[in-house]
C-alpha cells in the first residue's frame, strides 16, 4: 500500500523513515527529498529493486542510476583506484551537490545497469536523506519523475508521476526552496588521468578548480602535443609549444571530435 508521510512532523517522520527502511529491505521503491530535487530510491545491491526503479521511471538499463551514500568513508567500499584529486573534491564538497564517477569495486555483488565497470557516487546534504541512508546503507537513486518529465520538487509532485510504483513517499517540503529552480548535482568523471566535468550543476568549475586546478570543464579536452613539423627546404619549423603545464581546448576552438561523457552514463538527477 502506498503511503505518504509528512516529515515536517516529528512523529510522521519517524514512522515514515521506519516504513521506508522496511520497504527498501523488501526490494521496493521509496521517494525522499535530497538537497537538489526529490529522488526515487531502491536497494543498490538488489538487481530486482534496481529494475523496479528503472521501470517506475520508464528508463532502460543504458542509463544506470547513481548511488547515494551516508558517509564519505563509504567511498572506498564502493569504488577502487580513487585518485588523490577525486578525494580532494569529495572532502571539499561532500555532503553536497557533487557526483563523482569512479571505478566500481569489482568484488561487489550489484547490477545497476550498463555501467561499464563504473559507479556514480554522491553524499547528499539533506537531513532526511542522511537519516534514511544511515538506516539503509547505499541506495540507487534517480530523480523522482517519469523519464522526459520535470524532476519533482515535492513528494506530492513525485506521486502524481510515479503513483503506486513507489511504496513510501517522504514529504519534506520543496527541494530546493519554493520558487527556486531545481539544480542538479555537478558530475565529474574521475576514472581517467585527469578529472573532467561531464555535467554542469550545483558546484561551479571555478569552485572545483579551487581544490583541483587541473579539472577539465565541460567540453574541454587536453591539447595533444604537437608533433615536430617535417623539415622542408625554405620552410621554418613550427615553434615548440610553450612550457608550463598542459593546455586544453574546446571543440569550438577547433578540436576534433566531441566530448565523451558515457563512462557510466549515470542518470541525470538528483
Amino acid at each position: 500500500m502506498t503511503t505518504t508521510y509528512d516529515c515536517t512532523v516529528d512523529d510522521q517522520r519517524a514512522q515514515g523513515l521506519e516504513h521506508a527502511q522496511r520497504a527498501i529491505s523488501e526490494k521496493r521503491c521509496v521517494v525522499f527529498p535530497t538537497d537538489t530535487v526529490y529522488g526515487i530510491a531502491a536497494d543498490a545491491f538488489s538487481p530486482q529493486a534496481v529494475t523496479m526503479l528503472l521501470v517506475s521511471k520508464g528508463r532502460s538499463r543504458t542509463m544506470p542510476p547513481p548511488v547515494l551514500i551516508p558517509r564519505i568513508n563509504a567511498l572506498d567500499g564502493l569504488a577502487t583506484d580513487v585518485s588523490a584529486d577525486a578525494r580532494k573534491l569529495a572532502e571539499a564538497f561532500w555532503p553536497g551537490g557533487l557526483t563523482l564517477i569512479l571505478h566500481a569495486q569489482p568484488s561487489l555483488d550489484w547490477d545497476l545497469g550498463e555501467t561499464k565497470g563504473t559507479v556514480a557516487l554522491r553524499m547528499p546534504a539533506d537531513d532526511i536523506a542522511q537519516e534514511l541512508l544511515t538506516l539503509t546503507g547505499p541506495l540507487a537513486v534517480s530523480s523522482a519523475n517519469r523519464t522526459g518529465h520535470a524532476p519533482a520538487q515535492t513528494a506530492a509532485a513525485a506521486r502524481e508521476q510515479l503513483a503506486d510504483s513507489v511504496e513510501v513517499y517522504l514529504e519534506g517540503g520543496f527541494r530546493p526552496a519554493e520558487g527556486e529552480a531545481a539544480v542538479a548535482s555537478t558530475i565529474v568523471d574521475a576514472t581517467g588521468p585527469r578529472l573532467r566535468v561531464v555535467r554542469n550543476g550545483a558546484i561551479s568549475l571555478d569552485q572545483l578548480r579551487e581544490h583541483v586546478p587541473g579539472v577539465l570543464g565541460l567540453g574541454e579536452i587536453p591539447m595533444a602535443e604537437e608533433e615536430p613539423a617535417a623539415e622542408e627546404p625554405h620552410v621554418t619549423p613550427a615553434a615548440p609549444a610553450a612550457a608550463g603545464g598542459s593546455s586544453v581546448v574546446t571543440p569550438g576552438d577547433g578540436a576534433s571530435g566531441t566530448h565523451d561523457a558515457a563512462v557510466a552514463g549515470p542518470d541525470t538527477q538528483p
